[in-house]
């Protein structure tokens, strides 16, 4: 997606966006250390896991997230995390604003935080569910009833639960689709081992007012993903966010968790598309 000629007439302007480029002799330049590296595995699906966590490994990438348990044992075996891991096998329509969903809920979080805590899986994912007509109190307090059921676990064991958000356009009536909801469930479920993730593709298009609101959430967020908009496709100059500024009230907010890279590569060359916004977001 990125145009050749474009890039290199930003680069030789000496704009400000030019920095969070690599320059000729950069490409293999040492991470700074600031941002917790992190990607998506399913934006990669078509790469074997193996090769594609050698690859990471050489890029300074510390996790590969959103993997099933059976591949977890895959990227530690290359010196990598799985930062994020799935608990059921229930996807984004069904979640915790439905009463009759916590029981399945339940039993699959419980019989996996303890084997992502004994895998270093730090984070384990979870969604709202749909409103299908239901209003937001009641979901906000179905699902803050949901999770309170699996927080001891959580607590006991070290994993955190994460609840992300989405924009509700591209996935139609998901209920977390704006911060201050999210937060308010996090007031209610009152434990630092249940927080956000925090979609920056996905609130972009819901609420913009990126680094403001990831200033005043922090304390609830718990992982961070990117993405272009439009398209979810690369950090470039071809969509409207500046990343480098981003990824900068990030550290200086004081977050420690991973962020990991979730847009889908335009380039032919997939590898070198996450390299480089790797480096965009290394700051």
């Amino acid at each position: 997606m990125i145009g050749k000629m474009a890039g290199a007439a930003i680069v030789a302007a000496g704009t400000p966006f030019a920095k969070g480029f690599s320059r000729p002799g950069e490409e293999n330049q040492k991470l700074k250390g600031n941002i917790h590296h992190s990607v998506s595995q399913w934006c990669y699906n078509d790469i074997p896991l193996e090769d594609f966590a050698k690859a990471c490994k050489e890029m300074g990438i510390e996790s590969i997230e959103l993997l099933e348990e059976k591949d977890w044992a895959t990227v530690q075996k290359y010196g990598l995390k799985c930062a994020v891991g799935y608990a059921t096998d229930w996807g984004i329509p069904k979640g915790f604003n439905r009463i009759a969903n916590h029981e399945k809920l339940t039993a699959d979080f419980e019989k996996m935080i303890p084997k992502a805590a004994a895998a270093g899986v730090p984070n384990l994912i979870c969604f709202s569910g749909n409103r299908e007509g239901q209003n937001d109190n009641e979901g906000l307090i179905n699902c803050a009833q949901g999770i309170h059921k699996i927080i001891p676990s959580a607590e006991k064991y070290g994993v955190t639960i994460i609840m992300e958000l989405l924009n509700s356009y591209g996935h139609k009536d998901y209920q977390c689709d704006k911060t201050t909801w999210g937060a308010a469930l996090c007031e209610m479920v009152g434990s630092e081992n249940f927080k956000l993730l925090y979609d920056i593709y996905h609130m972009q298009i819901m609420e913009g007012n990126i680094i403001e609101t990831i200033t005043k959430y922090i304390r609830y967020i718990g992982h961070i993903h990117t993405g272009g908009v439009p398209g979810r496709h690369e950090l470039d100059e071809t969509q409207e966010l500046y990343y480098p500024a981003i990824m900068q009230a990030i550290v200086k907010a004081g977050y420690k968790g991973f962020v990991g890279q979730e847009f889908v590569p335009s380039q032919k060359d997939k590898l070198a598309s996450l390299k480089k916004c790797i480096q965009i977001c290394d700051v």
